[in-house]
């Protein structure tokens, strides 16, 4: 897995000094099934925000 996994959400739970995410896992999700074409047809499921 990548050890550097940039996120500019600030305001998710996971999301750490100098926009990284400090997340176990990163789980990613196509809106089109199996497969996507660009990164508008994906969305991060890892995301909790902050309470």
């Amino acid at each position: 897995m990548a050890q550097d996994v940039l996120c500019e959400v600030n305001n998710c739970t996971y999301w750490g000094s100098g926009n990284k995410c400090t997340a176990d896992a990163i789980y990613v999700v196509s809106h089109k099934g199996k497969k996507a074409s660009n990164s508008e047809e994906t969305d991060c499921k890892t995301f909790v925000p902050e309470t």
